[in-house]
């Protein structure tokens, strides 16, 4: 048996090391990785909950209180943990593994960090190729947690299967900016730290300018790093997504739009662009576009 066989069949049975071996490969494009996405049996029924909001309003914390929850019915969870690269030195903190180290040594959670790699709309490039690996792998739930970059997470919408917009009561304030964004894209709502002052308020606003929408849009209040509030949403996840055809085409219009970007996008080093771009800049006659211009005809 090859080598990708026995990575297939360990991705198969649910093998967090033939797992996180296999988002490797697919995540830095190796060829390995490319034959496994064409051999995997995708499980389209396994639910992606997108999670997103702004900075700060505790979708780490919610993250790992609704994993809590999971664990304890038993449910086998992947997150996916999606942090900004810096645009000046490439590197990304992967720091939300930081804030889920209670669930790390539980046998039935496996959790990623994944950098956006320049991606502007909250997820990694690699994102769909990445999920669609752990459909294949028996998981119940698969978790994103987006950067948290504001108004364009709307990227998130084309992937999930569930959308959960995280906000918290100073976001009052800023009612209208939100809506605007964020507000188009949510399944569901979630006010975290409830506890403080405004909440209940900011909770009846959200419901009140929710009304727009066609469909029913729940809004929950939740106290994270306490667990108040997450079971009510947690029965929600539950839920089977109510996905319509055309929300199926839009999805996968999505998907297949941003894997044939990346493959056009491939061959570009950013690295190897941003020593270019220094170079030109030196120059007395630099111009952006033509800079861009005479890049495009080389590739």
């Amino acid at each position: 048996m090859s080598g990708t066989e026995d990575l297939l069949n360990g991705i198969k049975a649910g093998d967090f090391l033939s797992i996180a071996r296999g988002l490797t490969m697919v995540e830095n494009e190796l060829a390995v990785g490319n034959d496994l996405l064409t051999l995997l049996r995708i499980n389209s029924t396994v639910p992606i909950i997108g999670i997103t909001g702004p900075p700060g309003a505790g979708k780490s914390t919610l993250v790992n209180s609704i994993l809590e929850k999971m664990v304890i019915s038993n449910k086998k969870v992947a997150v996916l943990a999606v942090d900004p690269t810096s645009p000046f030195n490439l590197g990304s903190l992967l720091g939300d593994r930081i804030r889920m180290t209670a669930q790390f040594n539980k046998p039935n959670v496996f959790i990623r960090s994944v950098a956006t790699r320049g991606s502007l709309g909250g997820l990694s490039a690699k994102i769909i190729e990445m999920c669609d690996l752990l459909r294949a792998a028996m998981f119940d739930f698969i978790i994103i947690e987006t950067v948290g970059v504001g108004q364009s997470e709307i990227e998130i919408a084309g992937l999930a299967d569930k959308v959960i917009v995280v906000l918290v009561p100073e976001s009052g304030d800023e009612i209208q900016h939100i809506k605007s964004g964020l507000m188009e894209i949510g399944d569901a709502f979630v006010v975290n730290k409830a506890d403080r002052e405004g909440a209940e308020s900011f909770a009846n606003k959200l419901k009140k300018m929710l009304h727009q929408r066609v469909t029913v849009v729940p809004v929950f209040k939740t106290v994270a790093d306490k667990g108040h509030g997450v079971e009510d949403l947690l029965k929600w996840i539950s839920e089977a997504p109510e996905v319509s055809n055309d929300r199926k085409l839009v999805l996968y219009l999505e998907k297949v739009y941003k894997l044939i970007q990346n493959s056009r996008m491939k061959n570009i080093d950013k690295v190897e662009l941003k020593k270019m771009l220094d170079n030109a800049i030196g120059g007395v006659d630099f111009n952006l576009y033509k800079f861009v211009a005479d890049f495009d005809k080389k590739v």
